[in-house]
């Protein structure tokens, strides 16, 4: 008879020891913690430059921590990919761990392209899981410790915050609560320039990534249709033998133009709107209570994070497959048989 093999458990160890050093830095919970003073991260809507700005004929060119976040999320995504493609080449049948996870996700979207694109389900699904698995690493990169709170301190006319010294690390402070700063005074003071910034609150990226979504549906509808793909654009086949219902073609047809176009902003604002509005609610609950409350909202964003990206690859492909099936014309031909 053998035994039951051990547990690892040095999962619980580590989370057991960020919770202590968390008590530590930002409570003084023991009575000689260094009790960093946690403040609220300034909310600003462009993305802060980490190096010198390069100015070119075709715009500005820095280093910024969207950027940085959007390597990390690549480094991920191809990490994944080649243990997905060393478990395979090891002959495994059953994978585990975070490469099963994705294998079984990757099954699931797989699925769901083949009920919806049929035959087109091999140009269009790569498409689909790559979109979804990057927007949901994207998104989950504001999970991770250190993220818009670690990075350089700038004095600027920007700046909220003055300069603290505890110990050897350099915190920021609010003069007003501080008592350094009287009331409606200004002065310049330090601002962060965090070093990882989710780049999915980069307007940068979210259009760009709207952009490649809209350029593809148009590419799979020319590709399965032809240049009869631009007749539901242009409709004006009947404004002659049928001037009521050819005018009436007309108009869809511009509509299915500005239809067009506000897809860039649907999928952009709702994708920046929401991981935007998460990582501002995690920093009001951070500056209120950081160690205990926020981990619930921790939870929130994981989940918010992965339907976000769900909802974006799922929209993505249902266009493309719409745009891969014909428009209008089997409608008339319906209506005269």
């Amino acid at each position: 008879m053998t035994g039951t093999p051990k547990q690892k458990v040095w999962g619980r160890w580590v989370v057991l020891a960020a919770f202590v050093l968390g008590l530590y830095l930002f409570t003084g919970f023991f009575g000689f913690g260094l009790a960093i003073p946690v403040v609220m991260p300034a909310v600003v809507l462009p993305t802060e430059p980490l190096t010198e700005i390069i100015h070119t004929p075709l715009g500005e060119f820095f280093l910024s921590g969207t950027l940085v976040a959007l390597l990390i999320a690549d480094a991920a995504i191809i990490a994944i990919a080649l243990g997905i493609s060393a478990a395979v080449k090891k002959g495994d049948l059953i994978l585990t761990g975070i490469v099963g996870a994705v294998e079984a996700l990757l099954e699931m979207l797989h699925g769901m392209t083949e009920g919806t694109a049929g035959k087109w389900t091999k140009q269009i699904f790569p498409w689909f899981a790559t979109i979804t698995l990057l927007v949901m690493i994207a998104n989950w990169t504001e999970l991770l410790p250190g993220v818009e709170t670690i990075g350089r301190l700038v004095q600027d006319e920007k700046g909220h915050y003055e300069l603290q010294q505890v110990g050897p690390i350099q915190s920021i402070i609010n003069p007003a609560e501080d008592g350094h700063a009287a009331e409606g005074e200004h002065h310049e003071g330090w601002h962060l320039y965090p070093f990882v910034r989710v780049v999915s609150t980069d307007l940068n990226f979210t259009v760009a990534l709207a952009l490649v979504a809209v350029v593809m549906i148009q590419y799979f509808g020319i590709k399965s249709q032809g240049l009869a793909y631009f007749s539901k654009f242009w409709a004006t086949g009947t404004v002659f033998s049928k001037p009521i219902f050819g005018v009436i073609d007309f108009g869809v047809g511009l509509l299915e133009i500005v239809s067009e176009f506000s897809k860039v902003l649907s999928f952009a604002f709702r994708l920046f709107g929401n991981i935007f509005a998460g990582s501002v609610l995690l920093f009001v609950i951070g500056s209120l209570v950081p160690v205990f409350a926020q981990s619930i909202f921790y939870l929130l964003e994981f989940f918010v994070g992965a339907i976000q990206a769900f909802v974006f690859g799922l929209l993505a492909m249902t266009f493309m497959a719409q745009a891969t099936q014909g428009h209008g014309g089997e409608h008339h031909e319906e209506a005269h048989a």
